[in-house]
């Protein structure tokens, strides 16, 4: 890279003049760094071109309110030209990981990748490694993304290999077999019960099962099999039987049908001010396993901005595999494919349109990475800054310690639920949820629906303060706040219970998430920032509730028709019902059923076997 060209314009006293600056800045290729008051850089980015892309910053319209912030707390920006493109993304990882800056994603992981070690002794041992394998002595296999995979494939091997795993110290000095030999996890060199030649075959054989060359394993052990047996050594030809079984059933857990090669899975989910990057490693078309890498979102950034963000960043600490798969398509896919090429001295290669296999594997990884965020949201963790600031929002007391919140859900009317859940400082108490049945309503009139429940649930309360909750969330707007209002009046729950506090969490302009009207006792909206962590606990307290009141009326709908629901798939007429249920015993069997095990029934392909399942699944 050769010398870079600074630009910056400051001043002391004065807002930042970016008019300016504009009529200055180069329109090379390069990086800008946004500095505030305090001399900190707070923001760094690249561009192809940069005075393009800096004045895309002070537009008069169509910037979020994130980007305005950031924006208002811009003192002086500098800037470094570059030749290409390529250099400009490589220097602004650097700074990224150098400088960490406020308003920029950075994905944290700071231990190593565990590898597998065999190593070069007389009887090789098995061992877990971190760190670089570079000039090491040993073969090595993985990476493996997490612990837990990485002593699940070591469990296989001990189990069918018997390969020892003691440090060379503790094998010198026995005088007789530990524990491993009388589980049969060891052969025992270290007292003489196996020679060097019989452990070396051992070794061979584990190093083909860690290679992803299970298949060639199984074919050497079915032909060792057969000369045992017509040797008539039955006993040895069925110890050989067991470990074919036992690699199948290892071969079974690990083996990703399909793939070849070493191959990476990337999606990403985003929720409220949080995302999430799940990452799949295949290795010699093995699956290692997967591991999630969650972060704060601190700008207005979608999905494959987040992602780019997580390859430049992830695979300048990890050798990058052949193949890269992700969940959307990146505004700079060649630029980051070329770049990586560049840095690895072999082709890298981003895709994001894949199909069959490939496609399943990335959808897997993206129901991986909602379910991780989800997990992530709802720990106490993570709860404990949101209710400090819910707090201070809300004009609240003490942080409650119990929250309730109530959601309505009906379908033109028919089959009306409400759900009913609750939260503590440790988060959503599930064994606490409560789904009701709304009877004797008018069709589809959510006032009455709100009325009825807030009613049944704490007609029996409200004489027991200890049973009220502190605060108390309605879905809905003025009206349904209005009734739950009256509710509580007329029970006398405000006098039982001093500091109960109501409030409505109204549906956004468009009835966008993540835009809501927080609505108090007296009517008033709140003015709570977008990024404000007790909003943020709101939205997830009102989406719980939200899913739970569907979750229980789609089943009660379901039951109200009196239908399978297979009926109320397109294209499952009688016939294909009635082989479905034959073959999986019912209709528990069939939503149990994987899209692989629908699409071997005659006459449902993979897009039928696809709507099947997602009518049991959302």
């Amino acid at each position: 890279m050769h010398l870079p060209v600074l630009n910056s314009i400051m001043s002391e006293d004065k807002p930042f003049n970016y008019k300016a600056f504009l009529k200055t800045a180069s329109t090379l290729p390069g990086v800008y760094r946004m500095i505030d008051r305090n001399k900190k850089v707070i923001y760094v980015g690249k561009a192809k071109n940069l005075k393009k892309r800096l004045t895309s910053y002070f537009r008069n319209t169509g910037l979020s309110t994130r980007i305005l912030t950031l924006v208002r707390n811009i003192h002086q920006i500098e800037i470094t030209s570059t030749r290409t493109e390529s250099e400009a993304l490589l220097l602004e990882n650097d700074l990224i990981k150098n400088l960490n800056p406020r308003y920029n994603i950075l994905f944290r992981d700071d231990k190593s990748y565990p590898y597998i070690c065999l190593t070069h002794h007389q009887f090789p041992r098995l061992k877990v490694f971190r760190g670089k394998t570079d000039n090491r002595k040993g073969s090595f296999f993985g990476p493996f993304p997490n612990a837990g995979s990485i002593r699940q494939t070591i469990n296989h091997v001990q189990r069918i290999f018997r390969l020892r795993n003691c440090e060379d110290s503790t094998m010198r000095n026995r005088s007789r077999a530990c524990l491993q030999y009388q589980i049969n996890r060891c052969t025992g060199p270290c007292v003489g019960h196996t020679d060097e030649q019989s452990y070396q075959r051992q070794v061979d054989q584990a190093m083909l099962f860690l290679s992803g060359e299970s298949d060639i394993l199984i074919n050497q052990q079915v032909k060792l099999m057969e000369q045992s047996s017509a040797q008539l050594d039955f006993e040895q030809a069925a110890q050989i039987r067991d470990k074919i079984e036992t690699l199948r059933h290892a071969t079974e857990k690990q083996f990703v049908t399909g793939f070849s090669g070493d191959i990476d899975i990337l999606a990403c989910a985003v929720l409220q001010d949080t995302c999430c990057i799940q990452l799949f490693m295949i290795r010699n078309g093995t699956s290692l396993g997967n591991k999630p890498f969650i972060s704060r979102v601190k700008l207005d950034a979608d999905p494959a901005e987040l992602i780019e963000a997580f390859i430049m960043q992830h695979y300048s600490r990890h050798p990058a595999p052949h193949e890269i798969i992700v969940s959307h398509t990146l505004p700079n896919q060649n630029l980051l494919s070329d770049t990586l090429t560049q840095v690895s001295a072999a082709k890298i290669a981003i895709v994001s349109k894949v199909r069959t296999k490939r496609r399943h594997a990335l959808e897997s990884a993206a129901s991986n990475a909602v379910q991780a965020l989800e997990s992530y949201l709802l720990s106490a963790s993570h709860l404990n800054k949101r209710y400090q600031s819910l707090i201070k929002e809300l004009n609240l007391s003490q942080a409650p310690q119990r929250i309730e919140c109530f959601d309505i859900s009906h379908t033109m009317g028919e089959a009306t639920k409400a759900s009913c859940v609750v939260f503590g400082t440790e988060g959503a108490i599930k064994s606490e949820y409560r789904c009701y049945n709304i009877n004797n309503i008018q069709a589809g009139d959510d006032y009455a629906a709100i009325k009825q429940v807030l009613e049944r649930r704490y007609s029996k309360r409200q004489h027991s303060a200890e049973l009220l909750p502190d605060l108390v969330l309605i879905d809905g707007g003025k009206g349904q706040l209005h009734v739950a209002l009256d509710v509580f009046d007329t029970l006398g729950l405000f006098s039982t219970k001093q500091d109960l506090r109501v409030f409505g969490v109204a549906k956004g302009p468009e009835r966008k998430s993540g835009y809501e009207d927080i609505i108090d006792e007296n009517f008033n909206r709140l003015n709570i920032k977008l990024d404000s962590p007790a909003l943020l606990l709101i939205q997830q307290i009102r989406d719980e509730a939200h899913r739970f009141a569907i979750t229980g009326h789609r089943k009660a709908r379901t039951k109200a028709r009196k239908t399978s629901r297979l009926e109320e798939i397109v294209g499952i007429g009688a016939k294909k019902r009635q082989l479905l249920l034959n073959k999986f015993g019912g209709l528990q069997g069939v939503q149990a059923a994987g899209i692989e095990e629908l699409v071997q029934i005659k006459g449902i392909n993979r897009e039928t076997a696809q709507k099947i399942y997602d009518t049991f699944h959302g």
